[in-house]
């Protein structure tokens, strides 16, 4: 194992630029891998318990995940000053930067659960469920409230030790948190040695603990003084309105990006959600597939957040730059890789999750047309990232704004309503969609002015 190791540290040294890139990606690579294989384990067990249950857990999760984005997104200006931070040396105001983060994310969390709790049915009912739907997606989607609130916490904690450097930490707390997830799962769902068999609401109750595990852990690392981060819990409602402000900065248009795309990704699921529940069941399954190639995809975009913006503290703008495009380099090979197998074994991947032929059929090609968006998406991710990890988020902003309104959901109504598409030209709106995102963003980072920009 060492030899191999020597041997890969002489082909690619630690301290060059995809050296940096790949010590950072890969335990991001690892924990989305983790998290990706317990929703499909999650989707696969779910799956035997027919299309209403795949439909209800597709749709109860989706407002949750929206959420989760543009929370998120929040942390994106925890990140990028973090790194800032991080680069220029300055550890007290790294600590500063995370310690004030989590002072704002109380009141998120408490309101967005809050909310999530009361009008479920609502809520749901607006996603255009039917209404056996909407009465499973309502239990399972309160189940779910407790433990998402406690996961907020942990993700404001990932997103500042991401910021310097440290991915290893948050992968092992979520893998810790996946392997519980299967295991309450298992127990929960079929009622195995002797536990309740809870069906879709042993799932629900399985992902709910497991988070809220996920986040005492994290806690309590926290309660150990990190090599760069440390909160201090003595003054830990001491409130710093500069440090917000200069959070906020960053964070409000990465948050208003994701508002504004989630919102139209609402209207773009009652699109699909139009087309019946096996429509509905097939999407779902084809998304969780899709999310196969996020993993490389998102682990190699936080290792471009922070590496521009340490460089950038650092005073070394250019060597920000060479970070995004080599990064960009590995995430079109990999994704583009994940695209080839989405084209060839689309049938393969719909058939782990069910045996139900139509929503097979209509899974497998949607798996071939988004194998098309694999390497707009992957240019996405990186140049996006980075122009965040720079503190440029409103070009951002400007072009999700754009293309989720007029790429995805234009086309989408376009495709399905006028076109009589039928499933297949919902997929497609979503390739146009990332192409139209990838371009920009990718345009405006070769242009270089987010060198500039002090945050």
């Amino acid at each position: 194992m060492n030899s191999i190791k020597s041997y890969l540290q002489k082909i690619i040294p630690p301290d060059s630029i995809p050296g940096r890139i790949l010590t950072m990606a890969w335990p991001v690579i690892a924990e989305m891998s983790s998290t990706t294989l317990t929703q499909i384990v999650d989707m696969m067990m779910v799956g035997r318990l027919g299309a209403v249950a795949v439909a209800s857990v597709g749709i109860s999760m989706m407002p949750l995940q929206y959420s989760i984005r543009l929370f998120n997104a929040l942390n994106v200006g925890t990140t990028a000053l973090v790194a800032r931070f991080t680069g220029a040396e300055e550890k007290g105001q790294a600590s500063r930067t995370l310690h004030q983060s989590l002072f704002m994310a109380f009141g998120v969390m408490l309101l967005l659960g809050v909310t999530f709790f009361v009008f479920a049915p609502e809520i749901i009912t607006f996603m255009g469920a039917e209404p056996e739907v909407v009465a499973t997606g309502t239990i399972y989607l309160r189940i779910l409230v407790p433990g998402f609130i406690l996961m907020l916490l942990r993700m404001v904690v990932t997103a500042a030790l991401r910021g310097v450097g440290d991915t290893k930490t948050p992968m092992m707390v979520n893998i810790l948190v996946n392997i519980s997830n299967i295991i309450g799962n298992y127990l929960l769902i079929f009622g195995n040695f002797g536990f309740p068999e809870m069906g879709v609401y042993g799932a629900a109750l399985a992902t709910s603990l497991a988070r809220a595990g996920g986040a005492v852990a994290m806690l309590y690392l926290l309660t150990k003084r990190h090599p760069y981060l440390w909160v201090g819990w003595k003054n830990f409602f001491h409130l710093d309105l500069e440090m917000i402000k200069r959070i906020a900065k960053i964070g409000l248009p990465a948050s208003a990006e994701q508002l504004i795309q989630r919102i139209a990704q609402i209207y773009y699921l009652r699109i699909v959600a139009s087309l019946g529940t096996v429509a509905l069941a097939a999407h779902q399954i084809a998304l969780k597939t899709e999310s196969l190639s996020y993993m490389p995809g998102f682990g190699f975009a936080v290792a471009t957040t922070a590496l521009v913006g340490q460089n950038l503290g650092a005073k070394k703008p250019d060597r920000s730059h060479k970070s995004g495009n080599t990064a960009w380099l590995m995430a079109i090979s990999t994704m583009g890789l994940m695209g080839i197998l989405f084209f060839f074994f689309s049938e393969g991947f719909m058939r782990l999750f069910t045996d139900d032929p139509e929503i097979i059929e209509l899974g497998r090609v949607a798996l071939k047309i988004v194998a098309f968006a694999q390497i707009p998406m992957a240019t996405h991710f990186i140049f996006a990232w980075g122009l965040r990890g720079a503190g440029d988020t409103k070009p951002v902003f400007y072009a999700t704004v754009f293309s989720t309104w007029i790429g995805r959901l234009g086309s989408a109504y376009l495709f399905v309503i006028v076109l009589d598409m039928g499933l297949a030209g919902a997929w497609l709106a979503m390739v146009v969609d990332w192409t139209m995102r990838g371009a920009f963003v990718a345009w405006r980072f070769q242009q270089g002015r987010w060198k500039d920009i002090e945050v």
